[in-house]
């Protein structure tokens, strides 16, 4: 969206200043996200009360008429519009009545959103699938992404090589639910697929994964990746519980023994990969035995680090009318436990790489350090008076500082 308001010649400012047009693009994934998405939609009114003020994404998807109530707000845009934003607001500008949102659910195709999403000048997010046909019990999105659309592999591809002609050496490939990527295709081509044509891409020295479906990780799969010498050695598998019991409610496909299997493969290929999940504490029915069953197998998989959720009520969801809601106090709690597990879990890994050589492409300057991710993505401190910003180095990590690793030598321009 910022691409194609640049491209039409506004000027982007930061959040804080005073804009013409303020851009909100919310989500739904949980009741405190969608407060926290009202709260920034009012503020944005208060910065200059002649602005138009537009509210795009999930929220507004899955909750168009409770969000049209927020007085602050001028604009309404679904998920499935935001290709054509520029227009909506201009159209809004000379007092067109926007259309009625189409219902993305039955949306056939993929939107082409245009150019990539640029991060600190040094990695590129492309978006190569949107929808998802899972329907977990806790989830809102498959309503407000709809059914799994792919995108053509051939403008991927061409935007990516693209990109690696504007000095870009790092891609992360995003998507609502990538491991369908492909499903909609009647010529069978998949991720893996597509991961094997962004290899070949010149230019290109990391493709990163974004959070991936544990069933994806296959043998067949696994066997096909490990050739594959750009992949960044960090997976985000998306585990939610540590329970069997509770993993069937979530209607999650899988049970906590295949997982370990999968992590165990992962961990057979690759000597130095990391691995990174998301847990739900606090479904609906998780009793205390249900969450030591999830704190136990944690603790035994050890995963690098946990982002940690207290379970929220979506309304339109099937557990948000399940019996025995767990009170808040005790989703804190287990929050709590978990997050201090995480935590140790961060600490003792990281204390493995000191005396270790890495390598980290940088990405900016932060006081007297330039700061970076290695391949499987730890970040990395190092103290120079060089401008080592979008350069993959060899560096020895010499400390730790906080949950970063702190270098002082380079050992290979």
């Amino acid at each position: 969206m910022i691409q194609n308001f640049q491209n039409c010649g506004y000027e982007i400012v930061d959040f804080d200043a005073k804009a013409d047009i303020y851009v909100i693009n919310t989500c739904t994934v949980t009741n405190m996200s969608d407060r926290k998405s009202r709260q920034v939609l009012r503020q944005a009114k208060k910065k200059n009360k002649n602005a138009i003020v537009v509210a795009c994404g999930c929220y507004v998807q899955v909750a168009k008429s409770e969000v049209e109530k927020i007085p602050e707000i001028d604009l309404c845009i679904g998920t499935n519009e935001k290709a054509d934003i520029v227009k909506y607001v201009e159209d809004y500008e000379i007092n067109i009545n926007s259309t009625e949102l189409e219902n993305i659910l039955y949306d056939a195709k993929f939107d082409e959103f245009g150019s990539v999403t640029y991060t600190e000048k040094t990695r590129a997010v492309i978006k190569v699938q949107d929808g998802c046909d899972r329907f977990c019990s806790y989830c809102i999105i498959p309503f407000a992404r709809g059914k799994v659309r792919s995108r053509n592999p051939e403008n991927i591809i061409k935007e990516i090589k693209q990109i690696a002609q504007n000095g870009i050496k790092e891609v992360v490939i995003t998507g609502i639910h990538i491991a369908s990527y492909g499903k909609d295709f009647e010529s069978g081509y998949k991720l893996i697929d597509l991961l094997e044509d962004i290899n070949n891409v010149e230019g290109i020295e990391r493709i990163r994964l974004g959070s991936i479906e544990p069933l994806l990780i296959s043998e067949e799969f696994v066997c096909r990746l490990k050739k594959l010498n750009k992949i960044c050695h960090h997976f985000h598998l998306s585990l939610q519980s540590g329970c069997n019991e509770t993993l069937k409610r979530m209607n999650r496909r899988y049970t906590i023994e295949e997982f370990n299997e999968i992590v165990q493969r992962l961990r057979n290929t690759y000597d130095d990969v990391i691995l990174t999940t998301d847990i739900i504490v606090g479904f609906p029915e998780e009793s205390e035995a249900e969450f030591s069953k999830t704190y136990e197998f944690l603790k035994k998989i050890k995963f690098y680090k946990m982002h940690i959720f207290k379970y929220s009520q979506r309304k339109g969801t099937i557990a948000a009318d399940m019996k025995n809601q767990i009170p808040g106090d005790v989703k804190e709690g287990r929050s709590k436990k978990l997050l201090e597990l995480s935590d140790t879990n961060e600490n003792e890994y990281l204390d493995t790489y000191i005396g270790k050589e890495v390598s980290v492409l940088f990405e900016e300057q932060d006081g007297e350090y330039y700061k970076g991710h290695t391949a499987n993505y730890i970040n990395v401190k190092l103290k120079t008076n060089v401008d080592v910003s979008n350069q993959i180095l060899k560096i020895k990590i010499t400390g730790k500082d906080n949950l970063s690793l702190v270098s002082g030598d380079v050992i290979k321009w």
